[in-house]
């Protein structure tokens, strides 16, 4: 669909090709257990995901502070569950989620096959609205970092998906033009909304089940990239 027309494609990273729901848990059942706080699992998760997912959306939206994301996800998560966490254990537990993230690198399925598919007829980039360090570890401990021309995160660019400077740094970075690039993510409004926005040709992978629109085609599977490159 988009072969005669794209020569750069452009992913996100989180909840697109890494698996950050799987590594995220992986990592709390490793801390929580490691510093005794006696919590189901489970439980746990079932707050926290949520919570994560709203303060993620304030931090795109300038609301907070990468410190206050850090922070007020876990008070919010420990309040909801009644479990009295001090200020200690829940900084403590921020500053050990962010070291032992990247030791988990669960990609989703078909993530290498897509990325051997189209290295060699496109030029692979990624742009993230997650921190540079994590991001950076994340790429390089899951083997992929190879792949790709030209990484953009929030932090290089000062501002965060879907604002329009981010898609057009990336795309001065990869020498290249919006018309000539697709960018491929699961956020309707930081990845898709925002990259249309900017010229960008767009393909939502739809891992949070949200609803159907008619703001660009929809998969549900990275082998799905196939029918449209």
């Amino acid at each position: 669909m988009y072969k005669e027309v794209v020569t750069d494609v452009f992913f996100d990273l989180d909840h697109t090709l890494w698996d950050f729901e799987k590594n995220s848990a992986l990592t709390f059942q490793k801390i929580l257990s490691e510093n005794s706080v006696d919590i189901d699992i489970k439980e746990f998760l079932k707050v926290y995901v949520p919570i994560n997912f709203q303060y993620w959306k304030m931090f795109r939206e300038e609301k907070i502070s990468k410190e206050n994301l850090r922070y007020q996800r876990l008070k919010t998560t420990f309040n909801k569950l009644e479990y009295n966490a001090s200020d200690n254990i829940i900084n403590l537990l921020s500053s050990e989620y962010i070291n032992n993230l990247s030791l988990f690198n669960n990609l989703f399925p078909c993530a290498l096959e897509i990325l051997e598919y189209l290295k060699p007829n496109y030029k692979l980039h990624i742009i993230t609205n997650g921190f540079h360090d994590v991001q950076e570890r994340k790429l390089r401990n899951s083997n992929i970092d190879g792949y790709f021309n030209v990484i953009v995160n929030s932090e290089i660019a000062g501002v965060k998906k879907p604002n329009p400077y981010i898609f057009e740094l990336a795309l001065k970075k990869a020498n290249t033009t919006a018309n000539k690039s697709i960018m491929i993510g699961d956020s309707l409004e930081a990845d898709i909304l925002g990259a249309k926005a900017s010229g960008l040709y767009t393909l939502h992978f739809n891992t949070h089940q949200e609803e159907l629109h008619n703001h660009c085609s929809i998969i549900h599977s990275l082998d799905e990239i196939k029918k449209y490159l």
